[in-house]
């Protein structure tokens, strides 16, 4: 909020210098604010003089000095500023008046309002195959998705959060098959577990029996169908299968709204319209000859078209129907996509699954549920080409704006560390940085097992536990640790780094919560303290206490960017600094010691940490317990 304000005061000046100056304002000049490195040049910085040096034709410093008079003319923006400086060779420099800022007008982040545009985004997440228990790759999904649906509801838009189940897909087919022509033997705590070893026997059983191949298409077709014993089976194995990875999604404090079944889309004649909306263009057409004859593709839209030689998983046109009549996984998303964002008259009927949680089903009753504003699906890195034909066939059809507002929260793969994949099993002799998790290998880190070993490391490590449990906090620690890292980064997972208590984790963040609390409560306890109110009192800020202040003065603009650019990641650091500092400041300022003001200087300090902390976890989706 800070940050828009001073932008806005320093636009308002500049554009008043090209006015008086008869001078063309150059359609490319931006005006930005920094937040310097070093307090003494100040809480925020402008390089607009310099920016404006060569159009203006005047010298850096001349400009910084007349946009420096004008802002003091105009009342520092607000009085929000106690002093405004023209530096060499011609920044701006913004000192805080931390008195203003302490009266609580300028600490909270703009919400959006609901009649803003693009008021309803519907964010899709998780979509894990119904095949087999849930790994930490698919949870790394889960935690971005989860953060990204609370920033979003917290910047004031209404999110509908979905979980799409390939119910129809191979994955599916391969455990059915395992179940009827593998063996299986020992004792599984649950049935995830179970198709687990399930599906890697069936997919080396494929190598060592090549006719069994066969079976996959024989259950492929029987579930596609949806009439036979084959079709129930793998109705009941997905459905088994999805309720126990929503229970683990659970206990990461991760939900949903709608569960869509692919089997749904099918049965719905979502794609029945589409192809005949498709059929209407140029781009769209049936292949009369070469290797995708009788294919329908969809032609990409880049001149040329070529696959360039140096990419071999690029398609310069993406097949949506195959020639033997049977529709690509990208089909079926073009015209969810378009159900999505309320473009099709055709619509699904909905079941009660559990309390606040609704599934597509075969029979059920209307609801209001899709006709999205702005669609975010989080699915990583590797699906961009087919993320791009679902764009591209928005704008095929016209709906120019709708692919516009459809986005691709990529994200880097989990893979596993040379340690982590030694301790599972798998051969490491090629010395690799890292390792690939392989369900059809059976090599990975189930959720459910990480989360049991890492509640044995908190509960090891706790000295007291009167406050939530061990397995709460090992939730959150695991979910930070997933959430830490820059979208785009591939996490190799390391079981022993991920268990740390100590150092930029999860853990730590709560335990500064719990410190703020702590001293609150304290305070409230103690006959003296009672009656000492927490307020701010300038003249006695110290060097602790001004860098505290100045990190929580940045949390509104640093929420606002995370969730412009939909990355939990900022979040996560800016938490860990905010802690980190609080701990410095706990260390050097005693907060219930010393003279009345001091102490209720230090007291209003401490309530600001918490309540700013307070947001941030919540965010990130994890615990604010008062107590570890």
């Amino acid at each position: 909020m800070i940050q828009q304000l001073l932008t806005v005061e320093i636009e308002q000046h500049v554009e008043a210098m090209f006015q008086e100056s008869g001078t063309q304002r150059p359609a490319t000049l931006k005006i930005f604010t920094e937040h310097p490195a070093h307090p003494e040049h100040g809480d925020y910085s402008s390089n607009i003089a310099m920016l404006l040096a060569k159009i203006l034709r005047k010298s850096p410093l001349q400009i910084a000095g007349e946009l420096q008079s004008r802002i003091e003319q105009n009342g520092l923006v607000q009085g929000l500023f106690s002093k405004v400086a023209a530096v060499a060779p011609g920044f701006l420099n913004f000192y805080i008046n931390w008195d203003a800022w302490a009266s609580g007008e300028y600490q909270a982040p703009t919400k959006r309002t609901s009649s803003s545009k693009q008021s309803k985004v519907l964010v899709e997440h998780t979509s894990i195959n119904p095949n087999k228990a849930a790994h930490v790759g698919h949870l790394r999904n889960s935690c971005i998705g989860d953060s990204l649906s609370r920033m979003l509801s917290h910047a004031g838009y209404e999110v509908e959060v979905h979980n799409y189940i390939d119910d129809l897909g191979n994955q599916l087919a391969d455990t059915v098959v395992g179940i009827l022509h593998t063996q299986t033997e020992g004792s599984f705590p649950r049935f995830g577990d179970f198709c687990w070893e399930t599906y890697a026997k069936v997919n080396q059983a494929y190598k060592d029996q090549p006719a069994l191949a066969e079976q996959r298409s024989v259950v492929l077709h029987a579930i596609e169908s949806g009439t036979s014993n084959l079709a129930w089976m793998g109705a009941l194995v997905a459905e088994r299968i999805v309720r126990e990875q929503l229970d683990e999604m659970k206990q990461f404090g991760i939900s949903y709204d709608v569960l869509v079944w692919e089997s749904s889309i099918v049965r719905a004649g979502f794609w029945d319209t589409t192809f005949e909306l498709l059929s209407q263009t140029e781009m769209f057409h049936k292949v009369t000859e070469g290797k995708l004859a009788g294919c329908w593709v969809l032609k990409n839209l880049e001149e040329g078209g070529e696959t360039p030689a140096d990419n071999q998983d690029f398609q310069g046109d993406k097949v949506l129907v195959r020639s033997n009549g049977i529709l690509t996984y990208t089909a079926k998303d073009i015209a969810y996509h378009l159900w999505k964002f309320g473009l099709l008259e055709n619509d699904f009927v909905y079941k009660k699954w559990e309390d606040g949680l609704w599934s597509t089903a075969a029979q059920g009753s209307k609801k209001t549920i899709g006709r999205a504003d702005m669609v975010i699906n989080v699915i990583d890195y590797r699906q961009q080409y087919p993320q791009e034909m679902v764009k591209l066939a928005l704008e095929v059809l016209g709906y120019q704006q709708q692919a516009s507002l459809l986005k691709h929260v990529s994200y880097g793969v989990v893979s596993l560390s040379p340690d982590t994949a030694a301790g599972l099993g798998l051969d490491t002799s090629e010395g690799k940085s890292s390792y690939a998790m392989s369900g059809r290998q059976g090599i990975g880190i189930k959720v459910a097992d990480l989360l049991d070993r890492m509640e044995k490391v908190i509960d090891a490590k706790r000295s007291r536990k009167a406050g939530i449990s061990s397995r709460s906090i090992a939730a959150a620690a695991i979910r930070y640790y997933l959430l830490k890292y820059q979208l785009q980064t591939e996490v190799i997972f390391d079981l022993e780094q991920a268990t740390e208590v100590t150092g930029n984790t999860g853990v730590y963040l709560l335990y500064a919560y719990a410190r703020a609390n702590r001293i609150l409560d304290k305070a409230k306890a103690d006959d003296r303290l009672q009656a000492i109110a927490a307020t701010f009192h300038g003249p006695l800020l110290e060097d602790q206490e001004y860098q505290l202040l100045r990190h929580i003065a940045y949390w509104p603009e640093t929420l606002e960017n995370a969730t412009a650019q939909l990355a939990p990641s900022l979040i996560c650091h800016y938490a860990f600094e905010l802690a980190s500092l609080f701990n410095h400041f706990y260390s050097a300022c005693p907060v219930l010691k010393g003279s009345e003001a001091s102490i209720s200087h230090r007291l209003w300090i401490t309530q600001t940490v918490k309540a700013t902390l307070h947001e941030a976890l919540e965010l990130l989706g994890m615990p604010t317990p008062k107590r570890l």
